[in-house]
Protein backbone atom coordinates (compact mmCIF):
# COMPACT_ATOMS: atom_id res chain seq x y z
CA UNK A 1 0.00 0.00 0.00
CA UNK A 2 1.50 3.69 -1.43
CA UNK A 3 1.12 6.31 1.37
CA UNK A 4 -0.09 9.59 -0.46
CA UNK A 5 0.39 13.06 0.04
CA UNK A 6 -2.51 14.84 1.01
CA UNK A 7 -3.73 18.13 2.27
CA UNK A 8 -7.11 19.03 3.31
CA UNK A 9 -8.96 22.48 1.72
CA UNK A 10 -11.91 24.08 2.96
CA UNK A 11 -12.91 26.73 4.65
CA UNK A 12 -12.95 25.99 8.03
CA UNK A 13 -10.10 24.16 9.49
CA UNK A 14 -12.16 23.58 12.86
CA UNK A 15 -14.62 21.60 10.62
CA UNK A 16 -12.09 18.61 10.44
CA UNK A 17 -12.82 17.33 14.09
CA UNK A 18 -16.72 17.78 12.85
CA UNK A 19 -15.76 15.34 9.92
CA UNK A 20 -12.85 13.24 11.86
CA UNK A 21 -13.64 11.40 15.19
CA UNK A 22 -10.46 9.85 16.65
CA UNK A 23 -10.63 6.18 14.91
CA UNK A 24 -10.58 7.28 11.77
CA UNK A 25 -7.93 10.66 11.88
CA UNK A 26 -5.72 8.05 13.70
CA UNK A 27 -6.79 5.98 10.12
CA UNK A 28 -6.01 8.91 8.00
CA UNK A 29 -2.42 9.68 9.60
CA UNK A 30 -1.92 5.66 8.70
CA UNK A 31 -2.55 6.44 5.00
CA UNK A 32 -1.48 9.46 4.02
CA UNK A 33 1.58 11.71 4.39
CA UNK A 34 -0.94 15.07 5.82
CA UNK A 35 0.65 18.77 4.41
CA UNK A 36 0.65 20.45 7.75
CA UNK A 37 -1.00 23.45 5.74
CA UNK A 38 -4.88 23.37 5.54
CA UNK A 39 -5.61 25.12 2.68
CA UNK A 40 -8.52 27.66 3.00
CA UNK A 41 -8.00 30.29 0.54
CA UNK A 42 -5.66 30.63 -2.56
CA UNK A 43 -5.27 34.53 -2.23
CA UNK A 44 -2.32 34.94 -0.28
CA UNK A 45 -0.07 32.34 -1.66
CA UNK A 46 0.65 30.12 0.81
CA UNK A 47 -2.36 27.89 0.15
CA UNK A 48 -0.86 27.50 -3.81
CA UNK A 49 2.95 26.50 -1.93
CA UNK A 50 0.91 23.52 -0.02
CA UNK A 51 -0.48 22.39 -3.24
CA UNK A 52 2.69 21.33 -4.98
CA UNK A 53 3.52 18.24 -3.79
CA UNK A 54 -0.27 16.39 -3.40
CA UNK A 55 -1.48 13.88 -4.88
CA UNK A 56 -5.15 13.90 -2.97
CA UNK A 57 -6.96 16.86 -2.06
CA UNK A 58 -9.54 15.90 0.84
CA UNK A 59 -11.88 19.13 0.06
CA UNK A 60 -15.10 20.01 2.31
CA UNK A 61 -17.88 23.02 2.50
CA UNK A 62 -15.76 26.29 1.32
CA UNK A 63 -13.35 24.23 -0.89
CA UNK A 64 -11.42 27.01 -3.06
CA UNK A 65 -11.83 26.80 -6.98
CA UNK A 66 -10.28 24.28 -8.71
CA UNK A 67 -9.25 26.13 -11.99
CA UNK A 68 -6.44 26.24 -14.47
CA UNK A 69 -4.77 28.34 -12.55
CA UNK A 70 -4.59 26.19 -9.39
CA UNK A 71 -4.43 23.03 -10.84
CA UNK A 72 -0.53 24.80 -12.22
CA UNK A 73 0.08 24.42 -8.87
CA UNK A 74 -0.96 20.92 -8.27
CA UNK A 75 1.35 19.01 -11.10
CA UNK A 76 0.59 15.46 -8.70
CA UNK A 77 -2.81 15.97 -8.27
CA UNK A 78 -4.66 12.90 -9.08
CA UNK A 79 -7.71 12.73 -6.63
CA UNK A 80 -10.03 14.63 -5.04
CA UNK A 81 -12.05 13.59 -2.39
CA UNK A 82 -14.80 15.38 -0.58
CA UNK A 83 -16.18 15.23 2.64
CA UNK A 84 -19.67 16.51 1.25
CA UNK A 85 -22.17 16.41 -1.68
CA UNK A 86 -22.15 18.46 -4.81
CA UNK A 87 -18.64 19.33 -6.11
CA UNK A 88 -20.53 21.89 -8.53
CA UNK A 89 -19.65 24.66 -6.45
CA UNK A 90 -15.47 23.62 -6.38
CA UNK A 91 -14.73 21.63 -9.36
CA UNK A 92 -13.99 23.02 -12.81
CA UNK A 93 -13.99 21.19 -16.65
CA UNK A 94 -9.66 21.60 -15.58
CA UNK A 95 -10.10 18.91 -13.13
CA UNK A 96 -11.87 16.67 -15.09
CA UNK A 97 -9.57 17.40 -18.77
CA UNK A 98 -6.36 16.22 -16.12
CA UNK A 99 -8.24 13.20 -15.60
CA UNK A 100 -8.74 13.72 -11.87
CA UNK A 101 -10.42 11.32 -9.92
CA UNK A 102 -13.36 12.87 -7.92
CA UNK A 103 -14.86 11.40 -5.08
CA UNK A 104 -18.09 12.45 -3.20
CA UNK A 105 -19.69 11.84 -0.02
CA UNK A 106 -23.10 12.60 -0.97
CA UNK A 107 -23.96 8.60 -0.85
CA UNK A 108 -23.46 9.23 2.95
CA UNK A 109 -24.53 12.34 3.63
CA UNK A 110 -28.34 11.18 1.79
CA UNK A 111 -28.44 8.90 4.44
CA UNK A 112 -29.62 11.15 6.88
CA UNK A 113 -31.55 12.50 4.67
CA UNK A 114 -33.35 9.48 3.35
CA UNK A 115 -34.21 9.35 7.22
CA UNK A 116 -35.83 12.07 8.15
CA UNK A 117 -38.14 11.64 5.02
CA UNK A 118 -39.02 8.16 6.35
CA UNK A 119 -40.07 9.65 9.86
CA UNK A 120 -42.02 12.29 7.97
CA UNK A 121 -43.82 10.07 5.69
CA UNK A 122 -44.99 7.96 8.51
CA UNK A 123 -45.68 10.97 11.28
CA UNK A 124 -47.99 12.36 8.02
CA UNK A 125 -49.57 9.26 7.41
CA UNK A 126 -50.87 9.19 11.17
CA UNK A 127 -51.71 13.34 10.53
CA UNK A 128 -49.57 13.61 13.83
CA UNK A 129 -48.29 17.41 12.74
CA UNK A 130 -52.11 18.67 12.76
CA UNK A 131 -53.24 16.06 15.66
CA UNK A 132 -50.37 18.16 17.84
CA UNK A 133 -51.46 21.41 16.92
CA UNK A 134 -55.70 20.62 17.84
CA UNK A 135 -54.20 19.07 21.40
CA UNK A 136 -52.10 21.64 22.49
CA UNK A 137 -55.47 23.76 21.23
CA UNK A 138 -57.90 21.51 22.66
CA UNK A 139 -56.44 19.66 25.78
CA UNK A 140 -58.39 16.93 24.57
CA UNK A 141 -57.99 12.97 23.34
CA UNK A 142 -60.95 14.44 20.42
CA UNK A 143 -57.84 16.36 18.35
CA UNK A 144 -56.79 12.97 17.08
CA UNK A 145 -57.53 12.92 13.27
CA UNK A 146 -60.74 10.58 12.41
CA UNK A 147 -59.54 6.86 12.13
CA UNK A 148 -61.08 6.80 9.14
CA UNK A 149 -58.39 9.41 7.85
CA UNK A 150 -54.89 8.48 9.06
CA UNK A 151 -53.04 5.02 8.87
CA UNK A 152 -50.21 3.95 7.00
CA UNK A 153 -51.57 0.86 6.06
CA UNK A 154 -51.85 0.85 2.33
CA UNK A 155 -50.57 4.24 2.22
CA UNK A 156 -49.32 5.68 -1.63
CA UNK A 157 -45.63 7.49 -1.39
CA UNK A 158 -44.57 9.38 -4.15
CA UNK A 159 -40.92 9.54 -4.67
CA UNK A 160 -39.75 12.56 -7.26
CA UNK A 161 -36.57 11.63 -8.13
CA UNK A 162 -34.65 8.25 -8.24
CA UNK A 163 -31.62 10.06 -6.87
CA UNK A 164 -29.25 8.84 -4.25
CA UNK A 165 -31.61 9.81 -1.46
CA UNK A 166 -34.77 8.85 -3.47
CA UNK A 167 -33.33 5.18 -3.61
CA UNK A 168 -32.51 5.31 0.32
CA UNK A 169 -36.03 6.59 0.93
CA UNK A 170 -37.76 3.62 -1.31
CA UNK A 171 -35.12 1.03 0.45
CA UNK A 172 -35.99 2.23 3.69
CA UNK A 173 -39.78 2.57 3.20
CA UNK A 174 -39.73 -1.51 2.13
CA UNK A 175 -40.46 -2.95 5.76
CA UNK A 176 -43.68 -0.68 5.87
CA UNK A 177 -46.98 -2.25 4.30
CA UNK A 178 -46.82 1.00 1.78
CA UNK A 179 -47.03 1.46 -2.05
CA UNK A 180 -44.27 3.49 -4.06
CA UNK A 181 -44.61 5.30 -6.99
CA UNK A 182 -41.91 6.88 -8.36
CA UNK A 183 -41.20 9.81 -11.27
CA UNK A 184 -37.80 10.12 -12.62
CA UNK A 185 -37.04 10.55 -17.02
CA UNK A 186 -34.00 8.75 -16.36
CA UNK A 187 -35.04 5.36 -14.73
CA UNK A 188 -37.23 2.91 -16.64
CA UNK A 189 -39.93 0.55 -15.54
CA UNK A 190 -37.61 -2.28 -15.33
CA UNK A 191 -35.61 -0.04 -13.35
CA UNK A 192 -38.51 1.29 -11.05
CA UNK A 193 -39.35 -2.01 -10.35
CA UNK A 194 -35.94 -3.33 -9.27
CA UNK A 195 -35.69 -0.67 -7.05
CA UNK A 196 -39.18 -1.79 -5.03
CA UNK A 197 -41.79 1.29 -6.89
CA UNK A 198 -43.73 1.63 -10.15
CA UNK A 199 -42.93 3.90 -12.26
CA UNK A 200 -45.18 6.39 -13.17
CA UNK A 201 -45.87 9.94 -14.91
CA UNK A 202 -46.03 13.02 -12.72
CA UNK A 203 -49.20 14.11 -13.05
CA UNK A 204 -50.41 10.51 -11.90
CA UNK A 205 -48.25 10.58 -9.14
CA UNK A 206 -49.23 13.69 -8.19
CA UNK A 207 -53.13 12.03 -8.18
CA UNK A 208 -52.37 9.22 -6.41
CA UNK A 209 -49.81 9.91 -3.87
CA UNK A 210 -50.95 10.27 -0.19
CA UNK A 211 -47.30 11.53 0.19
CA UNK A 212 -45.54 13.19 -2.28
CA UNK A 213 -41.74 13.09 -1.37
CA UNK A 214 -39.10 15.30 -3.68
CA UNK A 215 -35.67 14.34 -4.61
CA UNK A 216 -34.40 15.59 -7.65
CA UNK A 217 -31.61 18.05 -8.29
CA UNK A 218 -31.79 21.81 -8.41
CA UNK A 219 -31.45 22.22 -12.20
CA UNK A 220 -32.94 24.69 -14.63
CA UNK A 221 -35.45 22.13 -15.86
CA UNK A 222 -36.45 21.98 -12.55
CA UNK A 223 -37.03 25.41 -11.50
CA UNK A 224 -40.87 25.06 -9.59
CA UNK A 225 -41.68 22.04 -11.34
CA UNK A 226 -44.19 21.44 -8.34
CA UNK A 227 -46.56 24.86 -9.23
CA UNK A 228 -50.01 25.72 -9.07
CA UNK A 229 -51.10 23.16 -11.81
CA UNK A 230 -49.14 20.19 -10.20
CA UNK A 231 -50.17 21.13 -6.46
CA UNK A 232 -54.23 21.11 -7.95
CA UNK A 233 -53.84 17.90 -9.10
CA UNK A 234 -52.93 16.45 -5.34
CA UNK A 235 -55.65 14.65 -3.52
CA UNK A 236 -57.58 16.46 -0.87
CA UNK A 237 -55.38 16.17 2.44
CA UNK A 238 -52.43 14.72 1.00
CA UNK A 239 -48.91 16.15 1.74
CA UNK A 240 -45.91 17.07 -0.08
CA UNK A 241 -42.62 16.99 2.08
CA UNK A 242 -39.38 18.69 0.01
CA UNK A 243 -35.93 17.67 1.27
CA UNK A 244 -34.72 18.66 -1.73
CA UNK A 245 -34.41 22.13 -2.91
CA UNK A 246 -37.17 24.88 -2.33
CA UNK A 247 -36.74 26.07 -5.99
CA UNK A 248 -38.58 22.86 -6.51
CA UNK A 249 -41.82 24.13 -5.40
CA UNK A 250 -43.48 27.28 -6.22
CA UNK A 251 -43.74 28.81 -2.54
CA UNK A 252 -46.29 31.29 -3.52
CA UNK A 253 -48.61 28.32 -4.98
CA UNK A 254 -47.92 26.28 -2.25
CA UNK A 255 -49.18 28.97 0.43
CA UNK A 256 -52.43 29.52 -1.49
CA UNK A 257 -53.38 25.68 -1.15
CA UNK A 258 -51.77 25.04 2.12
CA UNK A 259 -54.09 28.03 3.43
CA UNK A 260 -57.36 26.61 1.90
CA UNK A 261 -56.64 23.65 4.29
CA UNK A 262 -56.44 21.27 1.64
CA UNK A 263 -52.79 20.21 1.30
CA UNK A 264 -50.23 19.57 4.19
CA UNK A 265 -46.40 20.20 3.55
CA UNK A 266 -43.36 19.15 5.33
CA UNK A 267 -40.67 21.42 4.60
CA UNK A 268 -37.15 21.74 5.41
CA UNK A 269 -36.33 23.87 2.38
CA UNK A 270 -37.92 26.87 1.33
CA UNK A 271 -37.67 29.06 -1.78
CA UNK A 272 -36.33 31.98 0.05
CA UNK A 273 -34.69 30.32 2.48
CA UNK A 274 -35.52 31.22 5.15
CA UNK A 275 -38.86 32.72 4.29
CA UNK A 276 -39.03 36.36 5.43
CA UNK A 277 -40.57 36.68 9.15
CA UNK A 278 -44.08 36.56 9.84
CA UNK A 279 -44.53 34.50 6.29
CA UNK A 280 -47.80 32.50 6.52
CA UNK A 281 -45.98 29.03 6.38
CA UNK A 282 -44.72 29.60 9.83
CA UNK A 283 -48.20 29.63 11.54
CA UNK A 284 -50.27 27.63 9.10
CA UNK A 285 -52.16 24.69 10.15
CA UNK A 286 -50.91 21.49 8.55
CA UNK A 287 -47.05 22.68 7.68
CA UNK A 288 -44.30 21.74 9.63
CA UNK A 289 -41.03 23.78 8.79
CA UNK A 290 -37.64 22.69 9.72
CA UNK A 291 -34.53 25.10 9.47
CA UNK A 292 -32.76 22.90 6.74
CA UNK A 293 -31.83 19.89 9.17
CA UNK A 294 -32.46 16.97 7.55
CA UNK A 295 -28.71 16.16 5.83
CA UNK A 296 -26.15 15.55 8.14
CA UNK A 297 -25.50 17.34 11.26
CA UNK A 298 -23.82 16.84 14.84
CA UNK A 299 -22.49 12.72 14.82
CA UNK A 300 -23.83 12.68 11.31
CA UNK A 301 -21.02 14.40 10.00
CA UNK A 302 -18.64 11.44 10.96
CA UNK A 303 -19.98 9.35 8.04
CA UNK A 304 -18.76 11.55 5.69
CA UNK A 305 -15.36 11.73 7.23
CA UNK A 306 -15.47 7.75 7.17
CA UNK A 307 -16.92 7.26 3.33
CA UNK A 308 -13.56 10.03 2.96
CA UNK A 309 -11.15 7.74 5.14
CA UNK A 310 -12.82 4.42 3.16
CA UNK A 311 -12.05 6.32 -0.21
CA UNK A 312 -8.15 6.85 0.49
CA UNK A 313 -7.47 3.61 1.56
CA UNK A 314 -8.34 2.52 -2.19
CA UNK A 315 -6.30 4.85 -3.66
CA UNK A 316 -3.44 4.11 -1.32
CA UNK A 317 -4.53 0.45 -2.76
CA UNK A 318 -4.50 1.75 -6.27
CA UNK A 319 -7.67 1.03 -7.06
CA UNK A 320 -10.64 3.62 -8.14
CA UNK A 321 -12.80 5.54 -5.74
CA UNK A 322 -16.06 3.70 -5.30
CA UNK A 323 -18.10 6.94 -5.02
CA UNK A 324 -16.86 8.46 -8.34
CA UNK A 325 -18.11 11.94 -9.27
CA UNK A 326 -18.07 12.00 -13.29
CA UNK A 327 -18.50 14.77 -15.35
CA UNK A 328 -21.05 13.66 -18.09
CA UNK A 329 -23.70 13.02 -14.93
CA UNK A 330 -22.95 16.83 -13.46
CA UNK A 331 -26.23 18.04 -15.65
CA UNK A 332 -28.97 16.12 -14.07
CA UNK A 333 -27.49 15.83 -10.43
CA UNK A 334 -27.43 18.00 -7.67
Amino acid sequence: MNRLRAAFALHDPALLDRLFDGPARARLEELVDLDPEVVTDLDDGRGLRALGEVEVLITGWGAPRLDEATLAHAPRLRAVVHTAGTVKSFVTEAVWSRGIQVSSAAEANARPVAEYTLAMVLLAGKRVFEATAAYRRLGSLAAAAPASACGNNGLTVGIVGASRTGRQVIELLRPFDVDVLLHDPFVDRAGAGALGAVKVALDDLLRDSDVVSLHAPSLPETYRMIGARELALMADGSTLLNTARGALVDTAALTAEILTGRLRAVLDVTDPEPLPHGHPLYSAEGVLLTPHVAGSLGNELYRLGASAVAELERLAAGLEVAHPVRAEHLATTA
